[in-house]
């Protein structure tokens, strides 16, 4: 079976999963619009995803929630202290992540967790704004990094 149609498989089952109406007629528009959506973003060349590293996506969906609420917690308590300690800078972080697909999950994760966003991707290097030093800390000890490269199996991170 070609990746495409894999692809497409799998979106329709979160469109299931999702939707919340399992009519006829949702069910056909869910497959066409996950079919055309794969069809419509197939790849010529071999993106390098390999399925075995996506069994780990729902472990570090898991982990990454648990950062999403503990840097919640944390900048809840920044924005209601009094004399609102933030302390906001531009980090350049420097990836080690080979593939395009994990350094846009980097990215997407550290834009998903309050208190940093992810301004700029360039080839091996992020730049992102963190409202404090507590909230740019995770990113400098490179834990995240190392988590989104295990999921993709890249051997080139720390």
């Amino acid at each position: 079976m070609s990746g495409w149609v894999a692809r497409a498989l799998m979106l329709f089952v979160v469109w299931i999963v999702l939707s919340g109406s399992h009519n006829v007629v949702h069910l056909l528009g869910g497959a066409l619009l996950a079919f055309l959506v794969s069809w419509i973003n197939r790849s010529p060349q071999q993106t390098g995803i390999r399925l075995r590293p996506w069994t780990r996506v729902p472990g570090y969906g898991l982990w990454l929630f648990g950062r999403i609420l503990r840097s919640g917690v944390h900048l809840s308590r920044l924005i209601l202290a009094p004399s609102l300690p933030i302390a906001p800078k531009l980090i350049r972080y420097q990836t080690e992540l080979e593939s395009k697909n994990a350094v846009v999950l980097l990215g997407n994760s550290i834009t998903l967790t309050p208190g940093t966003i992810t301004v700029e991707i360039q080839p091996g290097e992020l730049v992102v704004h963190a409202i404090d030093d507590v909230s740019g800390r995770d990113l400098g000890q490179g834990i995240l990094e190392e988590k989104v490269g295990r999921v993709f199996d890249d051997e080139g991170v720390r």
